[in-house]
């Protein structure tokens, strides 16, 4: 059965699981190449550091893992929201606080990525 909220990210609970999945890899080999760089690169001063982030690959991996760390922070948050503020759990103000809180997630994430978007590529 899909899910059909439209607050859900993907169109079912196994896409959203896998989205998650996928974000965390990316978000790992993120981590992976900046570690590396900093444990192999030696002495690391200003300008070393600014020239490896200006190269379009880091850039472009850069995006990938902001992006890939508003899906996975998303889906995580939904999860948690729409499993834990319910009306069962805390009554009729339950379903406008769930979605006065998605809307709060929704706008951190975007301004994070566009905020992203700018300092990468200057835009």
């Amino acid at each position: 059965m899909a899910v059909s909220n439209v607050t859900s990210f993907g169109r079912s609970g196994l896409s959203d699981w896998l989205l998650q999945r996928v974000s965390a890899i990316v978000m790992i080999a993120y981590l992976a190449v900046v570690g590396g760089y900093l444990l192999f690169a030696g002495d690391i001063d200003y300008a070393k550091w600014k020239a490896f982030h200006e190269a379009f690959w880091v850039r472009l991996l850069s995006l990938f893992a902001v992006l890939a760390m508003a899906i996975h922070a998303w889906i995580g948050m939904w999860a948690v929201l729409t499993d834990y503020v319910t009306v069962r759990l805390l009554g009729p103000k339950a379903t406008p606080l769930r979605i006065l809180m998605q809307l709060g997630m929704i706008s951190v994430t975007l301004t994070y990525v566009v905020w992203a978007i700018v300092i990468l590529w200057g835009l």
